[in-house]
């Protein structure tokens, strides 16, 4: 089965948006996935998404506020402190970070919020907005085509970190079970309309309980 539903039963609050986590391995096709669903036709009104603060320096052609929110470690720490900030990572010695007040805002104003993270986010997540959020976890067709995905996309990266990046691959696909959709990336446009399909059932269902 392409996609497969957990069994939680899952009641959305009302007249709140829905948060979208979506998660995989790398090299599971999530983030281009992500991208891609905000711009369909029918949805792109209707979905947010995420921006996140880094502390790292901007690169050529981003903007502050549009692909991230930029901050300096120490902001960082001050809005940790603060309790501003929902979930973070570090990565290559920098930080990211979800915003409390942008997830806040948007889904007390009815509009539907999508980011993606990795499990410890998604769970985070979860905590914050039991009612609100949905999970969906992106699975490659075999644990084979991930590592060739990962070995391709890592040709200039050290062995050692493809081992580890095939490593933790492995133990998230253990944590799969945990989302309440798992969704099955083996043709991109297919694994596209089935992801647009389980945010507008979930949109749908929402409607229906006001």
């Amino acid at each position: 089965m392409p996609v497969r539903e957990g069994k939680k039963n899952r009641t959305l609050t009302k007249n709140r948006g829905i948060i979208f986590v979506v998660s995989g391995p790398s090299g599971s096709g999530k983030t281009t996935l992500l991208k891609e669903l905000v711009r369909t036709k029918g949805l792109r009104r209707l979905l947010v998404k995420s921006i996140s603060y880094t502390t790292r320096e901007r690169r050529s052609g981003e903007r502050d506020k549009r692909d991230y929110f930029f901050i300096s470690a120490r902001q960082f720490r001050q809005k940790r402190k603060a309790k501003k900030i929902l979930e973070w990572t570090k990565y290559l010695g920098y930080y990211y970070a979800t915003p409390k007040d942008f997830i806040d805002r948007h889904i007390k104003a009815g509009r539907h919020v999508v980011l993606c993270l990795d499990l410890r986010g998604a769970s985070r997540l979860r905590r914050f907005y039991p009612r609100n959020t949905v999970t969906i976890f992106v699975v490659p067709p075999s644990l084979k085509t991930l590592s060739e995905r990962i070995r391709k996309r890592c040709r200039k990266t050290a062995q050692e970190e493809v081992r580890q990046r095939l490593l933790l691959a492995g133990e998230e696909m253990h944590s799969r079970g945990s989302y309440d959709y798992r969704l099955v990336n083996e043709d991109f446009a297919r694994a596209l309309e089935l992801l647009r399909g389980i945010v507008v059932k979930e949109i749908a269902k929402k409607q229906r309980t006001r």
